[in-house]
């Protein structure tokens, strides 16, 4: 087995993170064998890396590796592309097509996305995992092939298998050896070794100076949560080695030129059931609504207490004296005399004192529900874009493939 720091830099990986180091290690050991691996991580982690890590290290590191999106593949024309397809089997097909399956055979596919592939699709898969078979669209002969198979995921597959997208028997049969890939914000420790790696590879490629952070900048880019993950920081790094006039980097330059960088800086949610980190955002959006709410509520509470001559009272929640109407605070100050003055100046009672009755209130009991809470803030923001999906997901912090999953989910 080659040594993790051979590894990297062969490879080109950064971070020197537990969970990094134990998942590279584990593509290590299983590159040997002809194990199916099933790579989990969010997007832009890195998992095309590790699958060319395990081919790479394999027996069959002289043969080709395939590299295939499941959801780039349209759903009419994804069995063709995999498995191949015969002259005239289906409109367009002018002659006999070989599939990856067939053109890659003895050496490696990897079948990134796999949880977005059809079910006919999967049920062929799971044929070629078990025996090696496969048959071409439009053929009834058998062919057999020897391939190793990669799969890699950004969404939870087992969900998938509870609602009937995804089958359970290829699920366990792609799961032989599963590597979980952390994401940017897990490994923290990396992100500024990441960003050095990158400045010095910009500034190579685009003839630029070398980049550098100032302590405040740093510190920001350290506790951003980063859900674009390495994508997203190599992007940023290309922008400001472009776009900067000057190599030192202020907190106050990265907020300019990259606006989103102080929006997600926010702390987990811990305890309660798993919550992805979209979920969080909109959740947070909705807290810090209620806390603007909450600023008004105080606002006018100072204000009820102004004009009704109240006493202030001497609570923790209400010491911002020095924020009320100067003359309140004369009123305050100057006792019997400027309450006489003000009672003069100031006629409307906002305040009535007699006991209510109750009995004709309504009582509303407010849906506190994460999952309310959340399609209502897409609903809002859909609206608020004129349904412009894109629009709406920026609006949100989330990414369009998850808003869009969000809404058949909500069905909205």
């Amino acid at each position: 087995m080659s040594s993790l720091q051979a590894i990297k830099q062969r490879f080109g990986i950064v971070g020197k993170s537990p969970a990094l180091e134990h998942a590279l290690q584990t593509a290590s050991r299983v590159s040997s064998t002809d194990l199916t691996v099933l790579i989990s991580g969010e997007s832009g982690v890195g998992k095309e890396v590790f699958s060319k890590v395990i081919h790479h290290l394999s027996p069959r590191k002289h043969n080709q590796l395939i590299a295939i999106n499941c959801g780039a593949i349209p759903e009419g024309t994804i069995n063709s592309e995999l498995f191949g397809h015969e002259k005239g089997s289906f409109t367009g097909a002018t002659s006999d097509r070989k599939g990856y399956f067939e053109t890659a055979d003895k050496g490696t596919i990897f079948l990134d996305e796999i949880g977005e592939m059809p079910l006919d699709t999967q049920a062929y898969l799971l044929r070629v995992l078990e025996n090696g078979e496969y048959v071409k669209v439009g053929s009834s002969v058998v062919h057999k092939t020897d391939v190793r198979v990669i799969a890699a995921t950004n969404v939870n597959l087992l969900e998938r298998v509870k609602n009937g997208k995804f089958r359970e028997d290829l699920y366990y049969r792609l799961n032989t050896v599963p590597i979980e890939i952390p994401s940017l914000r897990e490994r923290r420790e990396d992100i500024f070794v990441l960003f050095r790696r990158f400045a010095v590879d910009f500034s190579d490629k685009y003839n630029t100076q070398i980049i550098r952070l100032d302590e405040q900048a740093r510190l920001l880019i350290e506790n951003y949560n980063w859900p674009g993950n390495i994508r997203e920081l190599k992007n940023v790094v290309e922008q400001l080695s472009v776009l900067s006039d000057d190599a030192q980097i202020s907190a106050e330059q990265l907020v300019t030129l990259i606006p989103n960088i102080t929006k997600r800086n926010l702390p987990s949610i811990s305890g309660g059931r798993d919550q992805s980190f979209e979920e969080r955002e909109i959740l947070y959006k909705l807290l810090f609504e209620m806390k603007s709410d909450l600023n008004d509520l105080k606002s006018l509470v100072f204000e009820l207490i102004q004009t009704n001559n109240l006493k202030f009272p001497q609570m923790n929640s209400f010491q911002k004296v020095s924020q009320l109407p100067e003359s309140f605070s004369d009123y305050q100050t100057h006792g019997e005399e400027s309450h006489e003055n003000y009672k003069e100046d100031h006629q409307p009672i906002l305040i009535d004192h007699s006991k209510p009755n109750y009995q004709d209130s309504e009582i509303v009991e407010e849906n506190l529900s994460l999952d309310e809470m959340q399609k209502e803030w897409i609903k809002k923001a859909l609206k608020k874009h004129g349904g412009r999906r894109k629009d709406a997901a920026d609006e949100l912090g989330i990414s369009e493939r998850t808003l869009y999953r969000k809404i058949k989910e909500y069905e909205i």
